[in-house]
């Protein structure tokens, strides 16, 4: 299996156990992964998760600052803001309110959880 297909795999294990009404960064999924510098590479997964067969929660990720970064992929540009709020989560100005609080830390979380 080609590298980026399996990246990309490994990034949708990660995003996939997100618990609804969390959020998390692209780069903290990827500094799990060990592949810390890589947001980048996080948010091309996520634009490519549209396409997955998967139900892949790709709007509880945002950037480090908890701004809908990713928002223009989701086929409208209020569709990442309103599955956020679905969930619960507030959003004010493409901004994840009380980011800290709802923030999903992969390395802590699934490691508690496995």
């Amino acid at each position: 299996m080609p590298l980026k297909e399996s990246f990309f795999d490994d990034v949708y294990k990660v995003v996939e156990k997100i618990p609804y009404g969390r959020v998390t960064s692209y780069g903290a999924i990827a500094e799990f992964l060990r592949l810390r510098g890589s947001a980048r590479m996080v948010g091309w997964a996520m634009n490519a998760s549209h396409t997955s067969n998967k139900n892949i929660p790709a709007h509880r990720v945002v950037n480090r600052n908890g701004l809908l970064t990713g928002k223009h992929h989701f086929g409208g540009p209020k569709v990442m803001q309103q599955l956020l709020q679905s969930e619960g989560i507030k959003v004010k100005d493409n901004k994840v309110v009380k980011f800290d609080k709802l923030f999903w830390d992969p390395k802590i979380e699934i490691t508690k959880s496995e």
